[in-house]
């Protein structure tokens, strides 16, 4: 049941977060930690979340677009570093609040709680044409570089604020999730590299089985997804980041993500 249901999560987020830009590991994670302690389902994740961008890489990575990925990516990849050394040290930090639901034992993080804030902040900025002249320019993508690579480290979710700034790079929609996927690498990489060691002290509790399905159920979903691109127009993705950006921001917020 642990190995269909996994897998079949990791399917259905990959198709989906090949066009948002985000969202594998925030809907992966939770389903893994129903069967598995919360240590062991993060390395899980970690590795299923690189093993699927390298694929999406392979699959796109030529629309990429280099000067965006120079401009946001190498900022992105600093702060990465920063985040994930941030985390380190705020990996005991006592949760906000606790509660049961479901019979399932749910905490608010500090953290996540920033985050989840930060994301429908920037939702409401982008709702109201006030400020729809200032909003993620072009000028303003090595800002957002920063946040989307030091949320990266410290929490593993910058894709929901790469994304934000990318939408509004003018970019086509080949390139926006080729761009994104080029940079979701990197991230990858920095922050693995500074608390990668926990993914080897977990590596023994590892069903490697299942992480060999969940991986090869998400590249059969990033396939699908890449089929699906031509039917796909910008103002869809746009309107389908949105809707996920809010939907992901109150999980992160109420501790159900």
């Amino acid at each position: 049941m642990d190995i269909v249901l996994i897998s079949m999560t990791a399917l259905f987020a990959s198709g989906l977060t090949l066009f948002s830009g985000f969202g594998l590991g925030t809907l992966l994670m939770p389903i893994v930690a129903i069967f598995f302690p919360i240590e062991v389902a993060v390395a899980i994740t970690a590795i299923v979340h690189l093993a699927n961008n390298l694929f999406k890489l392979a699959l796109l990575g030529r629309y990429a677009d280099w000067t965006v990925v120079k401009r946001f990516g190498l900022p992105a990849l600093a702060a990465a570093f920063i985040g994930a050394l941030v985390l380190t040290w705020l990996a005991d930090l006592a949760p906000l609040y606790r509660y049961q639901l479901g019979g399932r034992d749910l905490s608010i993080s500090l953290v996540k709680a920033i985050v989840g804030l930060l994301i429908l902040g920037f939702v409401f900025i982008e709702l109201f044409k006030i400020f729809s002249g200032v909003a993620f320019s072009k000028k303003y993508l090595p800002l957002g570089g920063l946040v989307s690579g030091f949320f990266g480290g410290l929490s593993g979710h910058q894709g929901a604020f790469r994304s934000m700034f990318l939408i509004k790079a003018g970019l086509s929609k080949e390139a926006f999730i080729a761009t994104g996927v080029t940079m979701a690498v990197l991230v990858d990489v920095a922050r693995l590299s500074i608390y990668g060691w926990d993914l080897r002290l977990e590596a023994s509790n590892v069903q490697w089985p299942l992480v060999f399905a969940a991986s090869l159920s998400a590249f059969l979903g990033a396939f699908i997804g890449r089929q699906l691109i031509e039917k796909m127009t910008i103002q869809r993705i746009q309107q389908a980041v949105s809707c996920l950006l809010v939907i992901v921001a109150l999980g992160l917020i109420t501790g159900l993500l």
